[in-house]
């Protein structure tokens, strides 16, 4: 992957690093609420979903939809939302964010619904050994 891809400083400091897979950095929301990951291509100077490069493509789908099937196994989920706003981080993103039809938000977005509950570090823990054993499946 590039030497030039640097995550951005609001990503870096709103999520905990999981993985780097082939294309993609995989990120986990701090937001114990919703189980909400976050993939970022690793290519410099990309900001919306058309910027990926043609040859990209194939390998960005793929790793949205694992990364959608893992998390939705993982915690039985109700419904998956995957979205790319970048209104706030310029930096091309993707949320992959896990819903239940209980959960504070639902139906509606989760964004502006209550402000981030981080995870307790136990729960932090579990979580991430709970995603990378979903991601091996996928």
């Amino acid at each position: 992957m590039t030497d030039d891809f640097v995550l951005h400083e609001r990503l870096a400091a709103d999520c905990i690093m999981i993985d780097d897979w082939p294309l993609c950095r995989v990120l986990l929301m701090n937001d114990a609420t919703f189980p909400w990951l976050i993939l970022v291509p690793r290519r410099p100077g990309l900001s919306d979903f058309h910027d990926v490069e043609a040859a990209d493509m194939p390998r960005f789908t793929a790793e949205i939809c694992a990364a959608s099937r893992a998390l939705q196994a993982a915690v039985s989920a109700d419904k998956m939302n995957v979205a790319a706003l970048g209104n706030m981080v310029p930096q091309l993103h993707l949320h992959i964010i896990a819903r239940f039809t209980g959960d504070p938000a639902w139906p509606g977005p989760v964004w502006g619904t209550a402000p981030a509950a981080a995870y307790e570090p136990t729960a932090l823990e579990e979580r991430v050994k709970v995603l990378k054993d979903a991601f091996k499946a996928f």
